[in-house]
Protein backbone atom coordinates (compact mmCIF):
# COMPACT_ATOMS: atom_id res chain seq x y z
CA UNK A 1 0.00 0.00 0.00
CA UNK A 2 1.37 3.66 -0.97
CA UNK A 3 1.57 6.07 1.51
CA UNK A 4 -0.12 9.26 0.94
CA UNK A 5 -1.26 12.46 2.38
CA UNK A 6 -5.11 13.60 2.46
CA UNK A 7 -7.55 16.06 3.29
CA UNK A 8 -10.74 15.18 4.63
CA UNK A 9 -13.43 17.45 6.73
CA UNK A 10 -15.84 16.60 8.97
CA UNK A 11 -17.84 17.50 12.19
CA UNK A 12 -17.30 16.21 14.96
CA UNK A 13 -18.69 17.48 18.93
CA UNK A 14 -15.72 18.49 21.46
CA UNK A 15 -17.08 18.54 25.23
CA UNK A 16 -15.12 21.29 26.79
CA UNK A 17 -14.71 21.03 30.34
CA UNK A 18 -17.25 23.47 31.29
CA UNK A 19 -20.06 22.01 29.05
CA UNK A 20 -19.21 18.78 31.05
CA UNK A 21 -19.58 20.37 34.28
CA UNK A 22 -22.82 21.71 33.07
CA UNK A 23 -24.27 17.89 31.76
CA UNK A 24 -23.20 16.78 35.25
CA UNK A 25 -24.52 19.85 37.47
CA UNK A 26 -27.89 19.35 35.51
CA UNK A 27 -28.45 15.59 36.89
CA UNK A 28 -27.32 16.10 40.46
CA UNK A 29 -30.10 16.34 43.12
CA UNK A 30 -30.71 19.24 45.74
CA UNK A 31 -28.47 17.77 48.12
CA UNK A 32 -25.89 16.86 45.82
CA UNK A 33 -25.60 20.36 44.33
CA UNK A 34 -25.36 21.49 48.05
CA UNK A 35 -22.92 19.17 48.69
CA UNK A 36 -21.22 20.62 45.35
CA UNK A 37 -21.23 24.34 45.95
CA UNK A 38 -19.60 23.46 49.56
CA UNK A 39 -16.78 21.65 47.96
CA UNK A 40 -16.57 24.03 45.37
CA UNK A 41 -16.08 27.12 47.61
CA UNK A 42 -13.71 25.16 50.17
CA UNK A 43 -11.22 24.52 46.92
CA UNK A 44 -11.61 27.75 44.77
CA UNK A 45 -10.71 30.68 46.69
CA UNK A 46 -12.31 33.06 44.07
CA UNK A 47 -15.60 31.76 44.47
CA UNK A 48 -17.66 33.35 48.07
CA UNK A 49 -21.11 33.31 49.07
CA UNK A 50 -23.00 36.42 48.34
CA UNK A 51 -24.94 37.25 51.29
CA UNK A 52 -26.71 40.99 50.36
CA UNK A 53 -29.80 41.06 48.40
CA UNK A 54 -29.11 43.76 45.23
CA UNK A 55 -31.02 44.75 41.76
CA UNK A 56 -29.79 42.64 38.86
CA UNK A 57 -28.20 44.47 36.12
CA UNK A 58 -29.97 44.45 32.91
CA UNK A 59 -27.30 42.88 30.87
CA UNK A 60 -27.25 39.87 33.16
CA UNK A 61 -25.77 36.73 31.58
CA UNK A 62 -26.67 36.59 28.15
CA UNK A 63 -24.42 39.78 27.66
CA UNK A 64 -21.78 38.42 30.47
CA UNK A 65 -19.06 37.79 27.37
CA UNK A 66 -19.31 41.48 25.46
CA UNK A 67 -16.36 43.27 26.53
CA UNK A 68 -16.72 46.15 28.70
CA UNK A 69 -16.03 49.46 28.98
CA UNK A 70 -12.46 50.47 29.99
CA UNK A 71 -14.34 52.78 32.66
CA UNK A 72 -16.65 50.13 33.51
CA UNK A 73 -14.97 49.61 37.12
CA UNK A 74 -18.18 49.63 39.29
CA UNK A 75 -18.37 46.53 41.55
CA UNK A 76 -22.36 46.31 41.38
CA UNK A 77 -24.07 43.07 41.86
CA UNK A 78 -26.40 41.31 39.78
CA UNK A 79 -29.13 39.35 41.99
CA UNK A 80 -30.39 36.09 39.63
CA UNK A 81 -34.24 35.59 40.20
CA UNK A 82 -34.79 32.36 38.39
CA UNK A 83 -38.74 32.84 38.33
CA UNK A 84 -38.04 35.83 35.99
CA UNK A 85 -35.36 34.65 33.47
CA UNK A 86 -35.96 31.74 31.32
CA UNK A 87 -34.33 32.51 28.41
CA UNK A 88 -30.77 31.49 29.21
CA UNK A 89 -29.72 28.65 27.36
CA UNK A 90 -29.55 24.97 28.61
CA UNK A 91 -26.61 22.55 28.83
CA UNK A 92 -28.50 20.89 25.51
CA UNK A 93 -28.79 24.12 23.59
CA UNK A 94 -24.51 24.07 24.41
CA UNK A 95 -24.52 20.67 23.52
CA UNK A 96 -25.92 21.32 19.51
CA UNK A 97 -24.16 24.95 19.37
CA UNK A 98 -21.78 24.66 16.42
CA UNK A 99 -20.10 28.29 17.62
CA UNK A 100 -16.34 28.27 17.14
CA UNK A 101 -16.58 30.46 20.57
CA UNK A 102 -17.22 27.39 22.44
CA UNK A 103 -14.49 26.25 21.33
CA UNK A 104 -12.52 28.91 21.99
CA UNK A 105 -13.68 29.11 25.89
CA UNK A 106 -11.87 27.40 27.87
CA UNK A 107 -10.25 26.65 31.57
CA UNK A 108 -7.87 28.50 30.33
CA UNK A 109 -8.59 32.00 30.34
CA UNK A 110 -6.30 34.88 30.84
CA UNK A 111 -9.24 36.77 33.45
CA UNK A 112 -9.01 40.46 31.49
CA UNK A 113 -11.98 42.47 30.87
CA UNK A 114 -12.58 40.73 27.84
CA UNK A 115 -14.33 37.53 29.02
CA UNK A 116 -16.68 39.63 31.21
CA UNK A 117 -18.17 43.32 31.88
CA UNK A 118 -16.66 43.03 35.23
CA UNK A 119 -15.70 39.95 37.46
CA UNK A 120 -18.43 40.97 40.26
CA UNK A 121 -21.18 40.42 37.69
CA UNK A 122 -20.72 37.03 37.41
CA UNK A 123 -21.47 36.46 40.70
CA UNK A 124 -24.89 38.25 39.98
CA UNK A 125 -26.08 35.90 37.69
CA UNK A 126 -26.25 32.76 40.80
CA UNK A 127 -28.97 31.67 42.12
CA UNK A 128 -29.90 33.41 45.60
CA UNK A 129 -29.95 31.22 49.00
CA UNK A 130 -32.11 31.81 51.72
CA UNK A 131 -30.73 30.94 54.80
CA UNK A 132 -32.21 28.16 56.48
CA UNK A 133 -31.07 29.18 60.11
CA UNK A 134 -33.40 32.50 59.84
CA UNK A 135 -37.15 32.41 60.86
CA UNK A 136 -38.90 28.89 61.62
CA UNK A 137 -37.76 26.81 58.32
CA UNK A 138 -36.90 23.13 57.46
CA UNK A 139 -33.55 22.93 59.71
CA UNK A 140 -36.23 23.43 63.10
CA UNK A 141 -38.44 20.32 61.78
CA UNK A 142 -34.97 18.45 60.88
CA UNK A 143 -34.47 19.55 64.39
CA UNK A 144 -37.24 18.22 66.01
CA UNK A 145 -37.02 15.19 63.95
CA UNK A 146 -33.57 14.64 65.42
CA UNK A 147 -35.43 14.76 69.02
CA UNK A 148 -36.85 11.45 68.52
CA UNK A 149 -35.01 9.06 69.94
CA UNK A 150 -33.72 5.68 68.40
CA UNK A 151 -35.40 2.37 69.73
CA UNK A 152 -32.02 1.71 71.31
CA UNK A 153 -32.00 4.50 73.38
CA UNK A 154 -35.87 3.91 74.44
CA UNK A 155 -34.84 0.49 75.68
CA UNK A 156 -31.39 1.40 77.20
CA UNK A 157 -33.23 3.98 79.29
CA UNK A 158 -36.22 1.30 80.53
CA UNK A 159 -32.65 -0.99 81.03
CA UNK A 160 -31.47 1.64 83.95
CA UNK A 161 -34.12 0.99 86.02
CA UNK A 162 -33.58 -2.44 85.93
CA UNK A 163 -31.90 -3.43 89.15
CA UNK A 164 -29.36 -6.24 87.37
CA UNK A 165 -26.05 -6.83 88.12
CA UNK A 166 -23.27 -5.93 85.90
CA UNK A 167 -22.69 -9.57 83.93
CA UNK A 168 -27.00 -9.69 83.28
CA UNK A 169 -26.72 -5.69 82.59
CA UNK A 170 -24.17 -5.74 79.77
CA UNK A 171 -25.94 -9.05 78.48
CA UNK A 172 -29.00 -6.94 78.09
CA UNK A 173 -27.29 -3.99 76.53
CA UNK A 174 -25.42 -6.64 73.84
CA UNK A 175 -28.92 -7.71 73.03
CA UNK A 176 -30.64 -4.60 72.45
CA UNK A 177 -27.73 -3.63 70.44
CA UNK A 178 -28.25 -6.66 68.37
CA UNK A 179 -31.98 -5.42 66.74
CA UNK A 180 -33.14 -4.71 63.83
CA UNK A 181 -34.61 -1.24 63.35
CA UNK A 182 -38.17 -3.22 63.44
CA UNK A 183 -37.00 -4.45 66.92
CA UNK A 184 -35.75 -7.94 65.83
CA UNK A 185 -33.67 -10.02 67.65
CA UNK A 186 -32.54 -12.23 64.03
CA UNK A 187 -29.66 -13.67 65.23
CA UNK A 188 -30.06 -17.05 67.52
CA UNK A 189 -28.94 -16.55 70.56
CA UNK A 190 -26.48 -19.66 70.27
CA UNK A 191 -24.79 -17.58 67.60
CA UNK A 192 -24.08 -14.26 69.37
CA UNK A 193 -22.78 -16.32 72.14
CA UNK A 194 -20.27 -18.24 69.57
CA UNK A 195 -19.11 -15.06 68.45
CA UNK A 196 -18.25 -13.92 71.27
CA UNK A 197 -16.78 -17.22 73.20
CA UNK A 198 -14.34 -17.23 69.91
CA UNK A 199 -14.23 -21.44 70.25
CA UNK A 200 -14.90 -21.51 74.31
CA UNK A 201 -17.49 -24.31 74.77
CA UNK A 202 -18.00 -23.88 78.36
CA UNK A 203 -18.15 -19.76 78.10
CA UNK A 204 -20.52 -20.22 75.20
CA UNK A 205 -22.65 -21.93 77.25
CA UNK A 206 -22.55 -19.66 79.83
CA UNK A 207 -23.24 -16.82 77.65
CA UNK A 208 -26.46 -18.32 75.91
CA UNK A 209 -27.75 -18.64 79.53
CA UNK A 210 -27.04 -14.84 80.26
CA UNK A 211 -28.49 -14.27 77.02
CA UNK A 212 -31.51 -16.11 77.55
CA UNK A 213 -32.29 -14.39 81.63
CA UNK A 214 -31.63 -11.17 79.52
CA UNK A 215 -33.96 -12.30 76.59
CA UNK A 216 -36.75 -11.99 78.77
CA UNK A 217 -36.27 -9.24 80.25
CA UNK A 218 -35.80 -7.48 76.97
CA UNK A 219 -39.13 -9.16 76.13
CA UNK A 220 -40.75 -7.75 78.96
CA UNK A 221 -39.65 -3.88 78.00
CA UNK A 222 -41.63 -1.07 75.90
CA UNK A 223 -42.23 -1.55 73.22
CA UNK A 224 -44.82 -4.43 73.64
CA UNK A 225 -42.86 -7.50 70.97
CA UNK A 226 -39.50 -6.09 70.79
CA UNK A 227 -37.08 -9.19 71.52
CA UNK A 228 -38.99 -11.30 69.41
CA UNK A 229 -37.12 -13.66 67.09
CA UNK A 230 -39.91 -14.10 64.70
CA UNK A 231 -43.08 -12.45 63.67
CA UNK A 232 -45.65 -15.40 65.56
CA UNK A 233 -43.85 -14.14 69.01
CA UNK A 234 -44.02 -10.62 68.21
CA UNK A 235 -47.69 -11.26 68.10
CA UNK A 236 -47.63 -13.85 70.94
CA UNK A 237 -46.05 -11.31 73.21
CA UNK A 238 -48.83 -8.62 72.36
CA UNK A 239 -51.87 -10.92 72.99
CA UNK A 240 -50.19 -12.38 76.20
CA UNK A 241 -50.42 -8.72 77.61
CA UNK A 242 -53.68 -8.26 76.37
CA UNK A 243 -54.78 -11.72 78.23
CA UNK A 244 -53.17 -10.29 81.51
CA UNK A 245 -54.37 -7.19 81.18
CA UNK A 246 -58.11 -9.10 80.85
CA UNK A 247 -59.56 -6.15 78.60
CA UNK A 248 -60.37 -9.14 75.98
CA UNK A 249 -62.40 -11.96 76.57
CA UNK A 250 -59.89 -14.65 77.29
CA UNK A 251 -61.52 -17.06 74.86
CA UNK A 252 -60.67 -14.69 72.11
CA UNK A 253 -57.33 -14.23 73.29
CA UNK A 254 -56.52 -17.66 73.55
CA UNK A 255 -57.46 -18.56 70.53
CA UNK A 256 -55.42 -15.83 68.52
CA UNK A 257 -52.51 -16.80 70.70
CA UNK A 258 -53.49 -20.72 69.40
CA UNK A 259 -53.53 -19.02 65.35
CA UNK A 260 -49.84 -17.50 65.95
CA UNK A 261 -48.53 -20.74 67.17
CA UNK A 262 -49.36 -22.32 63.52
CA UNK A 263 -48.11 -21.52 60.50
CA UNK A 264 -48.40 -18.15 59.23
CA UNK A 265 -48.77 -18.56 55.60
CA UNK A 266 -52.35 -20.12 57.18
CA UNK A 267 -52.67 -16.73 58.59
CA UNK A 268 -51.77 -14.97 55.70
CA UNK A 269 -53.88 -16.63 53.19
CA UNK A 270 -56.88 -15.88 55.92
CA UNK A 271 -57.89 -20.23 55.43
CA UNK A 272 -60.54 -20.49 58.28
CA UNK A 273 -61.32 -23.59 57.33
CA UNK A 274 -57.92 -25.26 58.34
CA UNK A 275 -56.99 -22.91 61.46
CA UNK A 276 -60.88 -23.52 62.99
CA UNK A 277 -59.65 -27.25 63.59
CA UNK A 278 -56.17 -27.02 64.31
CA UNK A 279 -57.70 -24.14 67.21
CA UNK A 280 -60.81 -26.67 67.99
CA UNK A 281 -62.37 -23.05 67.88
CA UNK A 282 -65.59 -22.23 65.07
CA UNK A 283 -64.88 -20.07 62.16
CA UNK A 284 -67.08 -17.53 63.50
CA UNK A 285 -64.37 -17.37 66.77
CA UNK A 286 -61.58 -18.00 64.35
CA UNK A 287 -62.54 -14.91 62.19
CA UNK A 288 -62.88 -12.87 65.51
CA UNK A 289 -59.58 -13.77 66.71
CA UNK A 290 -58.00 -12.73 63.11
CA UNK A 291 -59.55 -9.47 63.67
CA UNK A 292 -57.72 -9.34 66.71
CA UNK A 293 -54.27 -10.32 65.35
CA UNK A 294 -54.97 -7.25 62.53
CA UNK A 295 -54.92 -4.82 65.07
CA UNK A 296 -51.49 -5.71 66.90
CA UNK A 297 -48.22 -4.44 65.49
CA UNK A 298 -46.25 -6.40 63.38
CA UNK A 299 -42.68 -4.44 63.46
CA UNK A 300 -42.36 -3.05 67.25
CA UNK A 301 -39.74 -0.93 66.27
CA UNK A 302 -41.75 1.58 63.63
CA UNK A 303 -42.27 3.95 65.13
CA UNK A 304 -38.88 4.83 65.92
CA UNK A 305 -37.49 4.54 62.31
CA UNK A 306 -35.88 7.93 61.06
CA UNK A 307 -38.18 10.16 59.66
CA UNK A 308 -35.61 12.38 58.47
CA UNK A 309 -34.29 10.50 55.41
CA UNK A 310 -37.92 11.23 54.08
CA UNK A 311 -38.07 14.47 53.90
CA UNK A 312 -37.98 16.19 50.58
CA UNK A 313 -37.46 19.87 49.48
CA UNK A 314 -38.94 20.83 46.42
CA UNK A 315 -36.73 22.30 43.53
CA UNK A 316 -39.72 24.25 42.37
CA UNK A 317 -42.63 25.68 43.62
CA UNK A 318 -46.42 25.92 41.88
CA UNK A 319 -49.52 27.85 43.28
CA UNK A 320 -52.77 28.56 41.74
CA UNK A 321 -53.55 32.46 40.97
CA UNK A 322 -57.09 33.75 40.77
CA UNK A 323 -60.60 32.16 41.50
CA UNK A 324 -62.09 32.22 38.10
CA UNK A 325 -58.93 30.74 35.69
CA UNK A 326 -56.72 27.84 36.24
CA UNK A 327 -53.82 30.20 36.21
CA UNK A 328 -50.13 29.02 38.29
CA UNK A 329 -47.37 30.51 38.78
CA UNK A 330 -44.21 28.30 38.44
CA UNK A 331 -41.13 29.35 40.57
CA UNK A 332 -37.96 28.38 41.84
CA UNK A 333 -37.69 27.51 45.46
CA UNK A 334 -35.38 30.27 46.92
CA UNK A 335 -34.20 27.86 49.59
CA UNK A 336 -32.37 25.43 47.22
CA UNK A 337 -30.82 28.24 45.45
CA UNK A 338 -27.06 29.50 46.15
CA UNK A 339 -25.90 32.44 45.66
CA UNK A 340 -22.33 33.06 44.65
CA UNK A 341 -19.74 35.60 43.42
CA UNK A 342 -16.71 36.00 42.37
CA UNK A 343 -14.40 37.00 45.31
CA UNK A 344 -14.01 41.13 44.09
CA UNK A 345 -10.61 41.88 45.72
CA UNK A 346 -8.45 38.54 44.58
CA UNK A 347 -9.68 38.69 41.30
CA UNK A 348 -8.50 42.71 41.38
CA UNK A 349 -5.74 41.35 42.85
CA UNK A 350 -4.90 38.91 39.97
CA UNK A 351 -5.28 41.66 37.32
CA UNK A 352 -2.56 43.56 38.90
CA UNK A 353 -0.30 41.20 38.89
CA UNK A 354 0.22 39.60 35.42
CA UNK A 355 2.74 37.87 34.66
CA UNK A 356 3.83 36.75 38.32
CA UNK A 357 4.93 33.32 38.97
CA UNK A 358 1.79 31.17 39.66
CA UNK A 359 -0.71 33.65 37.61
CA UNK A 360 -1.90 30.98 34.95
CA UNK A 361 -2.56 28.61 37.85
CA UNK A 362 -4.60 31.29 39.97
CA UNK A 363 -6.15 32.37 36.41
CA UNK A 364 -7.51 29.25 36.05
CA UNK A 365 -9.24 29.15 39.22
CA UNK A 366 -10.47 32.42 38.40
CA UNK A 367 -12.06 30.68 35.16
CA UNK A 368 -13.66 27.77 36.87
CA UNK A 369 -15.29 30.14 39.82
CA UNK A 370 -16.77 32.02 36.37
CA UNK A 371 -17.95 28.61 34.76
CA UNK A 372 -19.23 26.84 38.10
CA UNK A 373 -21.49 30.13 38.63
CA UNK A 374 -22.88 30.21 35.33
CA UNK A 375 -23.54 26.64 35.14
CA UNK A 376 -25.41 26.42 38.23
CA UNK A 377 -27.82 29.31 37.04
CA UNK A 378 -27.89 27.37 33.46
CA UNK A 379 -29.14 24.59 35.86
CA UNK A 380 -31.93 26.31 37.49
CA UNK A 381 -32.95 27.92 34.14
CA UNK A 382 -33.31 24.76 32.52
CA UNK A 383 -35.22 23.22 35.63
CA UNK A 384 -37.61 26.24 35.59
CA UNK A 385 -37.99 26.20 31.37
CA UNK A 386 -38.99 22.57 32.09
CA UNK A 387 -41.25 22.62 34.66
CA UNK A 388 -43.41 25.47 33.21
CA UNK A 389 -43.88 23.42 29.95
CA UNK A 390 -44.92 20.73 32.39
CA UNK A 391 -47.27 22.57 34.10
CA UNK A 392 -48.84 23.84 30.47
CA UNK A 393 -49.36 20.64 29.63
CA UNK A 394 -50.76 18.89 32.59
CA UNK A 395 -52.60 21.80 34.10
CA UNK A 396 -55.70 19.40 34.32
CA UNK A 397 -54.00 17.89 37.01
CA UNK A 398 -53.02 20.85 39.13
CA UNK A 399 -56.92 21.62 39.42
CA UNK A 400 -58.70 17.90 38.99
CA UNK A 401 -55.76 15.35 40.69
CA UNK A 402 -54.45 12.66 39.23
CA UNK A 403 -57.58 11.47 37.26
CA UNK A 404 -57.21 14.11 34.60
CA UNK A 405 -53.31 13.36 34.04
CA UNK A 406 -52.75 13.58 30.47
CA UNK A 407 -50.09 11.03 28.72
CA UNK A 408 -46.71 13.00 28.16
CA UNK A 409 -43.48 11.53 27.22
CA UNK A 410 -40.30 13.01 27.32
CA UNK A 411 -39.87 13.67 23.68
CA UNK A 412 -43.00 16.01 23.94
CA UNK A 413 -41.45 18.52 26.00
CA UNK A 414 -37.73 17.87 24.42
CA UNK A 415 -39.40 18.84 21.01
CA UNK A 416 -41.61 21.86 22.49
CA UNK A 417 -38.41 23.19 23.82
CA UNK A 418 -35.71 22.34 21.66
CA UNK A 419 -33.84 20.18 23.99
CA UNK A 420 -32.70 16.46 23.96
CA UNK A 421 -34.74 13.57 25.20
CA UNK A 422 -31.16 13.38 27.76
CA UNK A 423 -31.52 16.81 29.15
CA UNK A 424 -35.12 16.23 30.02
CA UNK A 425 -34.39 12.92 31.37
CA UNK A 426 -31.64 14.51 33.55
CA UNK A 427 -33.70 17.53 34.55
CA UNK A 428 -36.94 15.61 35.80
CA UNK A 429 -34.38 12.74 37.88
CA UNK A 430 -34.47 13.73 41.58
CA UNK A 431 -36.03 16.78 41.08
CA UNK A 432 -39.20 17.70 42.68
CA UNK A 433 -42.21 20.18 42.72
CA UNK A 434 -44.18 21.58 45.20
CA UNK A 435 -48.11 21.47 43.82
CA UNK A 436 -51.68 21.98 45.39
CA UNK A 437 -52.21 18.70 44.99
CA UNK A 438 -49.00 17.75 46.90
CA UNK A 439 -44.97 17.28 46.25
CA UNK A 440 -43.87 15.21 43.05
CA UNK A 441 -40.58 14.03 41.20
CA UNK A 442 -40.60 15.62 37.83
CA UNK A 443 -40.89 12.28 36.72
CA UNK A 444 -44.54 11.87 38.39
CA UNK A 445 -46.20 14.11 34.94
CA UNK A 446 -44.44 11.72 31.93
CA UNK A 447 -46.48 8.41 31.57
CA UNK A 448 -47.70 6.31 28.40
CA UNK A 449 -50.68 6.37 26.98
CA UNK A 450 -53.78 3.65 26.66
CA UNK A 451 -55.90 3.90 23.80
CA UNK A 452 -59.40 4.43 24.50
CA UNK A 453 -62.84 4.10 21.94
CA UNK A 454 -62.68 7.26 20.88
CA UNK A 455 -59.52 7.05 19.44
CA UNK A 456 -57.67 8.76 22.21
CA UNK A 457 -55.12 8.03 24.57
CA UNK A 458 -55.45 8.00 28.76
CA UNK A 459 -52.88 8.52 30.60
CA UNK A 460 -51.03 5.70 32.75
CA UNK A 461 -51.54 7.46 35.74
CA UNK A 462 -55.43 8.36 35.44
CA UNK A 463 -55.39 4.75 35.20
CA UNK A 464 -53.60 3.75 37.95
CA UNK A 465 -55.69 6.63 39.83
CA UNK A 466 -58.88 4.76 38.32
CA UNK A 467 -57.98 1.45 39.46
CA UNK A 468 -56.91 2.55 43.22
CA UNK A 469 -60.67 4.19 43.00
CA UNK A 470 -62.67 1.35 42.11
CA UNK A 471 -60.70 -0.74 44.62
CA UNK A 472 -61.77 2.29 47.80
CA UNK A 473 -65.09 1.65 46.78
CA UNK A 474 -65.60 -2.23 46.17
CA UNK A 475 -67.48 -4.23 48.34
CA UNK A 476 -65.25 -5.47 51.41
CA UNK A 477 -66.95 -8.99 51.21
CA UNK A 478 -66.36 -9.38 47.61
CA UNK A 479 -63.45 -7.53 46.44
CA UNK A 480 -63.18 -6.69 42.49
CA UNK A 481 -60.92 -9.32 40.82
CA UNK A 482 -58.62 -8.12 38.15
CA UNK A 483 -60.70 -8.95 35.39
CA UNK A 484 -63.69 -7.47 37.07
CA UNK A 485 -61.85 -4.09 36.97
CA UNK A 486 -61.16 -4.39 33.60
CA UNK A 487 -64.47 -4.49 32.36
CA UNK A 488 -65.03 -1.55 34.61
CA UNK A 489 -62.08 0.49 32.69
CA UNK A 490 -63.63 -1.04 29.39
CA UNK A 491 -66.81 0.53 30.10
CA UNK A 492 -65.19 3.73 30.54
CA UNK A 493 -63.82 3.42 27.07
CA UNK A 494 -60.15 2.69 28.16
CA UNK A 495 -58.75 -0.81 26.69
CA UNK A 496 -56.71 -2.36 29.51
CA UNK A 497 -55.79 -6.00 29.86
CA UNK A 498 -55.77 -7.62 32.94
CA UNK A 499 -52.24 -8.13 32.59
CA UNK A 500 -51.61 -4.26 33.21
CA UNK A 501 -54.00 -4.12 35.56
CA UNK A 502 -52.38 -6.79 37.93
CA UNK A 503 -49.21 -4.54 37.47
CA UNK A 504 -50.72 -1.65 37.58
CA UNK A 505 -52.18 -3.09 41.12
CA UNK A 506 -48.82 -4.11 42.06
CA UNK A 507 -47.38 -0.85 41.64
CA UNK A 508 -50.07 0.64 43.78
CA UNK A 509 -49.19 -2.02 46.20
CA UNK A 510 -52.66 -3.06 46.58
CA UNK A 511 -53.21 -6.76 47.36
CA UNK A 512 -54.68 -9.33 45.67
CA UNK A 513 -58.48 -10.81 46.30
CA UNK A 514 -57.86 -13.02 49.03
CA UNK A 515 -56.20 -10.75 51.08
CA UNK A 516 -58.26 -7.77 50.51
CA UNK A 517 -61.43 -10.01 51.38
CA UNK A 518 -62.90 -9.00 54.62
CA UNK A 519 -63.70 -11.87 57.23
Amino acid sequence: MKPGLSLRVSQHLALTPQLQQSIRLLQLSTLEIAQEVEQMLDENPFLERENEEAPREEFGLAQADIPAESTDTSMEFATYSGADNTSTASAESQNDSDSPADDLLDWSGDGTHEMAPDDAEWGGDAPARVSSDSGEGTGDALDRAHEHGSLTDFLHRQALALRLGDIDRAALSFLIESLSDNGYLEDPIEALAAGLAQGDAEEAEELVHRFTVALRLLQSLEPTGVGARHLGECLSLQLRELQADGVHDAVLVATALCICQQPLDLLARRDLRRLAPLCGASEEATRAAMALIAQLEPRPGRRFSNVERNAIVPDVLVRRVGTGSAQFVVQLNPDVMPRLRVHDIYAGALRGHRGSDGHQALQQRLQEARWFIKNIQQRFDTILRVSKAIVERQKNFFVHGELAMRPLVLRDIADELGLHESTISRVTTAKYMATPQGTYELKFFFGSGLGTDTGGNASSTAVRALIKQFVAAENPAKPLSDNQIADMLKEQGIECARRTVAKYREALKIPITTLRKTL
